[in-house]
């Protein structure tokens, strides 16, 4: 079997007749990414073309360390609040120290997750639950839409949290420019309409041109309406930013949190688009992808990038075969760096919050909302919490604790499970909990336990207090015990002393103890290594339960009946 390429793994098996599909669909990922680009730049506080740059810088190296064939990485809108937010606690917005600790926390997160993917950790992925990660979506989308309103109001930026956001906007009121807000809800209209007709029209760029020919026909930067302005010429040059050790230490924190969300939606965005194009997907590579493309971009002078769910899903649905796609996407951007900045100085800033109001409410999951309210309840506190501490907190301290608030719910959902005896389905071989209907048949003297979770540190006490409770619930006809350990995994060190206890326990009752279906290679090693199948013996570990009650049976008819002495004779 050939091993994969090291590098360009996005253009392998690209043949000529994939040009056009590539070519057409490069055209549209470039008409989607100009205008999102330059919103999700200034949603950071940086200059528009950063994220050109953010976006030319990643595309390339994901092109070339990346696996995917359709994955498109640049300035990304779930991470740069997060960032921003981040950044404005230790630098004053816009200045040259923010850039330059921009640019660090790039190259911060591009090392994480570069490692992250050396290293394997593609199940760090898993980390956020669906209600958690739907929560933080949320209040991610408020976060969004409360710094923009100023912008599509036309009132001076705002700055601090959300609820000095929303003071300072209630205290200017009276001073809104209604053409900026028509010019934003215009755009927020158009780009909304052409979505749900197709999402392969371009209704970002067709918003922003129509935007950019209103301000220009009618004269509105006499009448207040704010834009981009003359935008820096050139491309930056490739350097590493002027900060300090202290500088990266303070950091830490945030990189670490804003890799694990680039991790989290990395592994999601691969593993949904990998059958279109007929390989599986390589979590781990296109985590050093992605990895890389935010270290070019901090080398670039601009800010952590990511994985994009909607522009991957742009390339995949117009026709895109391989990363060739992105690379003419990122060579329109650049040509328009080059050449073509002066058709940007009157690009509206309304329009641009118009575009982001309109990313914001995309990333709301609705289904989610309402499916897990009707369905878990409970889980839909956890929506409802995450979203409010991300509101409410710093937003890196609201998405901790949110992947706090996961872990947690993984933990507490192990900790719920309960040891539960197990019948005999009539009829077959197989042991079930019991479900009434038929009723299930037990073998008289002897008692099957299972427990319904993987057995750790974190359920150890709890399994081992139930199974002797089980135990001397049956004291003076109980014989014979047998686990059923099929949902174990693995065992660890506080797991193996819990089920020490309870053999012990059987083996100070006179009762036997037997093992079965403990299928997983991890969990058999752990037996081994803790002693227990020594404790036990080789002949107390079975493959099914049936296995074990048979040797039970087998066991019973030998001590009933023993072999008679051999007689002897006199010569």
């Amino acid at each position: 079997m050939a091993r994969p390429a090291l590098f360009l793994r996005g253009l392998q098996g690209w043949s000529g007749r994939d040009l056009s599909g590539d070519l057409f669909a490069g055209l549209t990922l470039a008409a989607i990414a100009i205008p999102e680009q330059m919103a999700t730049a200034r949603l950071g506080d940086f200059s528009p073309e950063v994220g050109f740059f953010a976006f030319i810088a990643a595309v390339f190296a994901f092109a070339v360390f990346g696996a995917s064939r359709h994955l498109s990485v640049g300035a990304d809108s779930t991470i740069t609040p997060i960032l921003a937010g981040g950044l404005a606690l230790i630098a004053t917005s816009g200045s040259p120290h923010y850039v330059a600790m921009a640019a660090l926390l790039a190259l911060m997160v591009g090392a994480i997750v570069l490692a992250g993917g050396l290293l394997r950790l593609g199940w760090i992925a898993d980390l956020l639950s669906v209600p958690v990660m739907a929560g933080f979506l949320a209040g991610i989308a408020i976060h969004i839409l409360v710094s923009q309103l100023p912008e599509l109001l036309g009132l001076p930026s705002g700055s601090g949290n959300v609820f000095q956001r929303l003071a300072a906007v209630r205290a200017d009121l009276g001073q809104v420019n209604f053409w900026s807000l028509a010019l934003g809800v215009g755009v927020f209209a158009i780009v909304t309409g052409c979505e749900r007709i197709s999402p392969r029209i371009p209704g970002a760029l067709i918003a922003l041109a129509v935007a950019t020919l209103a301000v220009t026909a009618l004269g509105l930067t006499g009448r207040g309406v704010a834009v981009l302005g003359n935008l820096p010429a050139g491309l930056p040059g490739l350097g590493l930013p002027q900060v300090t050790f202290d500088d990266m230490r303070t950091l830490v924190p945030l990189a670490l949190l804003v890799a694990i969300i680039v991790m989290v939606q990395t592994a999601a965005t691969t593993r949904s688009f990998a059958g279109e194009s007929g390989t599986p997907p390589d979590v781990n590579r296109d985590f050093v992808g992605v990895g890389a493309a935010s270290l070019l971009s901090g080398l670039a002078g601009a800010f952590p990038v990511n994985s994009s769910p909607p522009r991957t899903a742009i390339v995949s649905e117009t026709g895109g075969r391989s990363q060739l796609t992105c690379l003419f996407a990122a060579a329109i951007v650049l040509l328009l760096v080059l050449f073509g900045k002066s058709l940007l100085a009157s690009v509206p800033q309304a329009a641009l919050a118009g575009i982001l109001f309109f990313v914001a409410m995309r990333i709301l999951r609705w289904q989610t909302f309402f499916g897990t309210l009707r369905q878990a309840p409970l889980e839909f506190a956890l929506i409802m919490i995450t979203a409010i501490a991300i509101v409410a907190l710093p937003i890196e301290v609201g998405v901790a604790i949110g992947i706090g608030l996961s872990l947690l719910h993984g933990l507490w959902g192990m900790t719920q499970a309960a040891a539960i005896e197990f019948e005999k389905v009539p009829g077959t071989s197989i042991w079930w909990p019991p479900s009434g209907d038929p009723r299930g048949e037990r073998v008289p003297g002897v008692l099957v336990v299972a427990f319904q979770a993987p057995l750790s540190f974190v359920n150890a006490a709890g399994f081992g207090q139930e199974f002797r409770a089980m135990i001397d619930a049956s004291t003076g006809t109980l014989k014979h015990v047998v686990f059923e350990a099929s949902s174990v995994i693995d065992i660890d060190f506080t797991a193996a002393q819990a089920l020490r206890g309870v053999i012990e326990h059987c083996r100070n009752a006179g009762i036997s103890f037997r093992i079965a279906r403990l299928e997983t290679v991890r969990a058999q090693k752990a037996l081994e290594r803790f002693g227990i199948v020594e404790m036990l013996g080789p002949n107390a570990i079975f493959r099914s339960v049936d296995n074990a009650i048979t040797a039970i049976a087998t066991s019973e008819t030998t001590r009933r009946d023993p072999m008679p002495p051999a007689s002897t004779s006199k010569g």
